[in-house]
C-alpha cells in the first residue's frame, strides 16, 4: 500500500513480547513501506519501576533491522511518551539527548489529580461513562495545549497525539458504551490545539481489533480534522504481537480518503513528510546514525 505504520511495539516494550524481527516482516507481508517501532517510555513513578525501555539495547535491535532489510522497507526508531506534566523537566531532557525517528505523545490517564490509568476497571467504579470520557478528554485537551505552549518556546519536542480518544475502548470494553460522540466541542479544541502545536493526530487502528467499530479517532473527528484544515495524519497499528502490525489501514485509509485527507504524515529523523496515500511508494533508506 505504500504506507507507514508508525505505532509498533515490541519485546522492547513491558507489554509486549513480540520479536522485532517479526514485526517487520508482518510489514513485509502487508505490502508497507515503512513501520517505526514506538516503545513505551512511561515515567510515572508507579509505572517506572516497571519501565522496561533500554535505548542501548533497543538501538542495537533498530541497526541490527536495518542491516537486514533496510534495502525493502523503512525502519524507523520512535518512542510513545506518556503524558505525565510533572514529569516533563526529565522527559524532555531525555528525548533530547537520545535519537529517534518520531515521538509519540499519549494520553493513559484521565481524572482530576491524581489522575489515574484509563486502563484499570477498578477506576470505573462509581464513576458514570460519560463523566469518564469528559474527564479523559479534558486531559487530553490538556496534553495538546501543552504541547502548543511548549513548542511555541522550544520548537517541537513531540511529533503525533496518539489515539485521541482511547478512553471509548475502555468504556466499551467495561461499560459497552461509547461517548465520545457527546463532546464535539472538546475534541474540537483538542484538534484546534494539535494544528497550533503541529502535533499530527494519529489514526489508531487498535480498536477495530478491540471491540469497536471505529478507530481512534473516529471518522467524525477525522472528517472534522480536515474542515479545519489539517492535511495529513498519522497512521499506526498499535501492534504488540506481530501480526497485527498494519492491521485495519484500510479502513483507515477509506476513512481518510472520505475526509479529504490525501497524505499521510511520515517522520523520519524528526522531519515530517506528507506522503501522498494515493501516490508511489516511497523508496525504502536506512537511517544512519541511530
Amino acid at each position: 500500500m505504500g504506507l507507514f505504520d508508525q505505532h509498533v511495539h515490541s519485546r522492547h516494550s513491558f507489554d509486549s513480547r513480540a520479536d522485532p524481527s517479526a514485526c517487520v516482516e508482518a510489514a513485509l507481508a502487508r505490502g508497507l513501506a515503512g513501520i517505526t517501532f514506538t516503545e513505551h517510555l512511561d515515567t510515572h513513578p508507579d509505572e517506572w519501576r516497571d519501565c522496561v525501555y533500554d535505548d542501548e539495547a533497543y538501538s542495537a535491535t533498530i541497526r541490527d533491522l536495518r542491516t537486514r532489510f533496510g534495502d525493502r522497507i523503512f525502519i524507523g526508531k520512535g518512542i510513545e511518551v506518556c503524558y505525565q506534566p510533572e514529569r516533563m523537566g526529565f522527559i524532555q531532557d531525555f528525548l533530547a539527548a537520545h535519537r529517534f525517528d518520531v515521538v509519540l505523545l499519549s494520553v493513559h490517564y484521565f481524572g482530576p489529580p491524581p489522575a489515574r490509568p484509563v486502563h484499570v476497571r477498578e477506576h470505573w467504579q462509581n464513576l458514570d461513562p460519560e463523566t469518564g470520557t469528559r474527564l479523559y478528554l479534558e486531559h487530553v485537551l490538556e496534553a495538546a495545549t501543552f504541547c502548543a505552549k511548549l513548542h511555541g518556546r522550544a520548537g517541537r519536542v513531540f511529533d503525533v497525539l496518539g489515539h485521541l480518544d482511547m478512553v471509548k475502548r475502555y468504556t466499551q470494553r467495561f461499560l459497552g458504551l461509547n461517548m465520545v460522540s457527546l463532546f464535539p466541542d472538546l475534541t474540537d479544541e483538542i484538534l484546534r490545539a494539535c494544528l497550533a502545536a503541529d502535533l499530527v493526530p494519529e489514526v489508531n487502528t487498535s480498536s477495530l481489533r478491540q471491540g469497536l467499530e471505529e478507530t481512534m479517532p473516529g471518522d467524525n473527528v477525522v472528517r472534522r480534522y480536515a474542515e479545519l484544515g489539517g492535511r495529513a495524519m498519522s497512521l499506526g497499528s498499535d501492534a504488540h504481537p506481530a501480526e497485527s502490525v498494519g492491521a485495519g489501514f484500510p479502513r483507515a485509509v477509506a476513512a481518510l480518503r472520505a475526509a479529504g485527507i490525501a497524505h499521510i504524515a511520515v517522520y523520519q529523523e524528526r522531519r515530517k513528510t506528507e506522503v501522498p496515500i494515493d501516490g508511489t511508494q516511497p523508496s525504502p533508506r536506512s537511517v544512519r546514525g541511530t
